[in-house]
């Protein structure tokens, strides 16, 4: 039941926007690209977008395998390139479409991924991108920047050799709010605190009283004013397309 509880959590739009509209995005830039594209997925882990890419080519690639490190779907899926993605053992233009989803903060060089996500890309290949601006630890010890604003894809991804960098927030601020608000119901739950008996069923008649307010209110709330939110300063994250140019330098192979 707990189980069935959390999973209907993750697949709600008002409780999990975050996971619902990043999926939405991946989904809606799959329907775009033609059937029999060449698409390679960094950092895949569990192939969670494999089937949005069923028309196409589809290729995983991963590090391998973490010990002690908790996957959306619970284990790795079928991993075609097992390797580190500042050195992914293709010919340069051996793909039609990248997808790199919140994977950048994950790596000690986002940089060097993405140069090497330009030079696996086709000329006039497809980036579709996405990484937090704000999170919490998580993947550790495999967590290595807080998260990655505007300026950094403007930035950096020219530098790469792309061009037509589009970045759109995923929602404003109030709904990050809202986020927070359930987070923080879900990390204060009664008896999880580790607080003396008595002062865990104060906690709770607190607690209850909360849900309500913190749990549903708020994030209702939240859903209907962020439109009106327009400078989006403390979003959770970008959705962010761009396509490889065509006067960049080309290698042969990976980089040895």
């Amino acid at each position: 039941m707990r189980n069935r509880f959390r999973s209907l959590l993750a697949e709600s739009e008002l409780f999990s926007f975050n996971l619902v509209r990043r999926d939405r995005f991946i989904a809606e830039q799959a329907k775009q690209l033609p059937q029999g594209s060449r698409v390679l997925d960094i950092g895949a882990g569990p192939c969670a977008y494999r089937n949005f890419f069923a028309h196409c080519d589809y290729k995983a690639q991963d590090f391998g395998a973490l010990e002690g490190v908790r996957l959306r779907y619970g284990c790795y899926g079928d991993i075609d390139y097992i390797c580190d993605a500042t050195a992914i053992p293709v010919s340069a233009g051996s793909f039609d479409a990248v997808v790199c989803t919140e994977v950048l903060e994950h790596h000690p060089e986002p940089i060097r991924v993405v140069k090497e996500i330009a030079r696996v890309l086709t000329p006039g290949g497809r980036l579709i991108l996405t990484a937090p601006l704000g999170a919490g630890i998580h993947l550790e010890p495999y967590h290595f920047y807080g998260g990655y604003t505007p300026f950094w894809y403007q930035k950096f991804l020219p530098e790469a050799g792309f061009q037509h960098v589009q970045v759109e927030a995923n929602e404003g601020s109030f709904r990050f709010f809202a986020q927070e608000s359930i987070r923080f119901l879900i990390n204060t739950r009664p008896f999880k605190l580790g607080m003396p008996v008595v002062a865990e069923i104060c906690w709770l008649v607190v607690w209850v009283s909360l849900v309500p307010v913190l749990g549903v209110l708020i994030p209702l709330i939240a859903k209907v004013i962020d439109r009106y939110d327009d400078d989006r300063r403390f979003t959770v994250g970008y959705h962010v397309t761009a396509v490889r140019g065509r006067g960049i330098h080309e290698a042969s192979s990976c980089p040895k």
